[in-house]
């Protein structure tokens, strides 16, 4: 069960916010404990094993926690086995598969096979968890005494399956008292709705066309429609998971949270470090927070500090995914960002005119890494995007682009416009509440159309 649903906004949140609203206070973190498991285990009934490890999880960590506040002399010990328990449930669950499929690679004659589905939600409980039990190793927080609170912090549905990461003292005031009024709850309406539309009415539609050029083949198809094709991929990932963070902190609000913000306009960035300050900023902060400072930042000289930002990137591009091309993300990245920290990047803050162009060009050039995980096909489309390597600017249709551009062309004026902060100041500069719920109806409905439908997309992000 996904936010872009019809179970979802039609059954789900009524009974549910009907339940939590009318108990009493101290009653509402049981609700929303009840609530959050079974959208859970409504998102594993045919895999309940992945429920269990999550209920296993939330106690293993409730526990490390009670063990490493009432018993200092081996708190490190147990921080060790905590950490240890995720990062093996994480490597077994995301890469056993893919690590067995290259053994049998290249030796066949073992014939090994196994299918592992990844468990939802796995890959951000798992930070969650392991930034709990590091914060009371280090007495940035007291152990959570209430397994009640600590599974309902871990398991809140809103932020459950795809972030934002949360940590515990981000919510922790609210887990014991929350106050929720009638603007809380309109305000969270209206920013799930508007997140609902980025994903339902913009990026779904638009990430047909990548779609599209991908059964097309990247060998039949001329130079502009590889472009706007991976513009139109560049569009989908960032729409689709910035809507389903808007959705995210939208229900946070209803429920009497305040949910960190996840992205800031990262496509107006002038350097890639810029644009990862400004992209999934919680994943950002927890890699900074539990892993670069940790090893040292940039404390102890540049060879140090490119050896830490080393460990970020690999580690970066091998959470988003089992594959090569994560690997190789990454690493492009982590070059990227070192040129910029030691060569070019204060020129690129200098003359922001540069370092826009500069990043229209690098952002899709990156994102097609991450897109396409067979090197032979990532290469043909690289010669298509650069025709000079020689494979020619047109396809055996010359004017493909033109077709597909006449179909997708609002999508592109809209993705454009909404990458910006330029709508998102007008939108806040209207003061006629009937104007703004007016809108929010209309794109409520078209989204409620369009599901209905079934012209909706699962989330991106829910398979890394």
């Amino acid at each position: 069960m996904v936010f872009s649903s019809i179970e979802f906004i039609f059954v789900f949140v009524p009974i549910f916010f009907g339940c939590y609203y009318l108990v009493p206070d101290g009653i509402k973190n049981i609700i929303l404990l009840i609530g959050s498991l079974c959208f859970y285990f409504i998102g594993t009934i045919h895999n309940p094993e992945y429920f269990i490890l999550f209920l296993i999880s939330i106690i293993i960590d409730y526990m490390i926690g009670l063990l490493i506040e009432k018993n200092t002399k081996y708190k490190k010990l147990y921080l060790m086995t905590g950490i240890a328990f995720h990062v093996i449930c994480l490597c077994a669950f995301k890469y056993l598969g893919f690590i067995i499929g290259e053994i049998n690679r290249f030796i066949p004659t073992l014939n090994v096979s196994i299918d592992i589905l990844l468990p939802i939600g796995i890959s951000f409980y798992t930070f969650q968890g392991i930034s709990y039990i590091v914060d009371v190793y280090r007495g940035a927080e007291k152990a959570e005494k209430s397994l009640i609170r600590y599974a309902v912090y871990i398991s809140m549905f809103e932020q459950l399956i795809a972030g934002p990461i949360v940590t515990y003292g981000q919510v922790k005031k609210e887990l014991y008292h929350r106050r929720i009024s009638i603007y809380s709850v309109f305000n969270g309406i209206r920013i799930f709705i508007f997140g609902l539309g980025l994903k339902v009415l913009l990026a779904n539609p638009i990430g047909k066309l990548w779609t599209q050029v991908c059964s097309i083949g990247f060998e039949s198809i001329s130079t502009p429609l590889a472009w706007m094709g991976i513009t139109a991929y560049s569009f989908q990932i960032y729409f689709d998971f910035f809507g389903y963070s808007l959705m995210a902190i939208g229900l946070g609000k209803m429920l009497g949270f305040d949910l960190p913000k996840n992205f800031d306009h990262p496509y107006v960035s002038c350097s890639m470090t810029e644009f990862w300050r400004r992209w999934h900023i919680t994943l950002g902060t927890w890699f900074r927070e539990y892993v670069y400072i940790p090893l040292g930042g940039n404390r102890n000289g540049n060879i140090a500090t490119i050896r830490n930002l080393l460990v970020v990137w690999l580690l970066t591009g091998i959470w988003h995914g089992a594959g090569y091309n994560f690997i190789m993300w990454g690493m492009v990245l982590f070059i990227i960002i070192i040129i910029e920290k030691f060569f070019i990047g204060g020129f690129l803050q200098k003359v922001p005119v540069i370092g826009h162009v500069y990043m229209i060009l690098l952002i899709p050039l990156t994102w097609a890494i991450f897109a396409i995980n067979d090197f032979e096909q990532l290469k043909i489309f690289y010669t298509r995007l650069f025709p000079f390597f020689g494979q020619g600017v047109w396809s055996v249709f010359r004017y493909d682009y033109l077709k597909y551009l006449k179909m997708y062309y609002p999508f592109f004026a809209a993705g454009i416009l909404f990458s910006t902060p330029l709508l998102f100041r007008m939108l806040k500069k209207i003061k006629n509440q009937t104007v703004i719920w007016l809108l929010l109806i209309v794109i409520f409905i078209a989204c409620v159309y369009c599901m209905y439908s079934g012209l909706d997309d699962p989330f991106l992000y829910f398979r890394f």
